[in-house]
């Protein structure tokens, strides 16, 4: 038997992609649908219907219910949430949120669901997801390398790298990190980067040599 997904009583309501609480569904109702199979926990108090495919748009407009309103348009999902919001990392336990240096971090402090840093951003590194301005694919990976330890660093920068849709390649990350100037941790973040590459030119213990290496790959 198709899953039901929730409607309200004596309504004729469409299903939807995400669900939170609202004057449709409370969160008790949220929850209790859930445990019954008939929504997927998705982030904090969202919910997707069973079956659906996440995309990082969905994961986006989860996140951003979880910004409070007055600072949504001031911030962007950043280091390993815009990771998360890219299919590339867990979901993390708060929000890692990033605001222009131009604007004044301390009127922002009160959103406790999120974790705000002040950075400098260019034109490139910003997109618009689900309504959710986030940090770009190759900006979300240097953030992630130059501001997240190695343990939690490298399983991400692995997938950011392996979606091609992405758009990050190895040697451009290295550049891009080698390019920064005046920030922390710049050494250990090449370091991981090494490591990447590394474990990218290691072959197969039981790979031959000529389908490790092919001949137009070792020229």
């Amino acid at each position: 038997m198709a899953p039901k997904f929730p409607r309200p009583q004596q309504h004729d309501f469409p299903a939807q992609e995400l669900y939170a609480p609202s004057p449709l569904f409370t969160w008790a109702e949220l929850q209790s649908m859930a445990a019954d199979g008939v929504l997927t926990p998705l982030y904090e108090k969202s919910f997707t219907p069973p079956g659906l495919v996440v995309t990082p748009r969905l994961r986006a407009r989860a996140a951003a219910l979880v910004i409070p309103d007055r600072i949504r348009r001031k911030v962007i999902a950043g280091r390993m949430t815009a990771a998360w919001i890219y299919g590339c990392a867990d979901a993390p336990e708060r929000l890692s949120l990033l605001v222009d240096a131009k604007h004044r971090i301390s009127s922002l402090r009160s959103a406790r669901a999120c974790i705000l840093h002040e950075v400098r951003l260019g034109q490139l590194d910003v997109v618009s997801i689900g309504g959710l301005l986030v940090t770009s694919p190759l900006r979300t990976a240097v953030d992630v390398a130059l501001h997240v330890e190695a343990d939690r660093a490298l399983p991400a920068l692995r997938m950011l790298l392996s979606q091609d849709e992405l758009g990050v390649r190895l040697r451009l990350l290295t550049l891009a990190v080698e390019a920064s100037e005046r920030v922390p941790h710049k050494k250990a973040a090449l370091r991981k980067l090494a490591a990447l590459a590394a474990t990218a030119k290691t072959p197969p213990r039981d790979a031959p040599m000529a389908e490790a290496f092919p001949p137009e790959a070792a020229a």
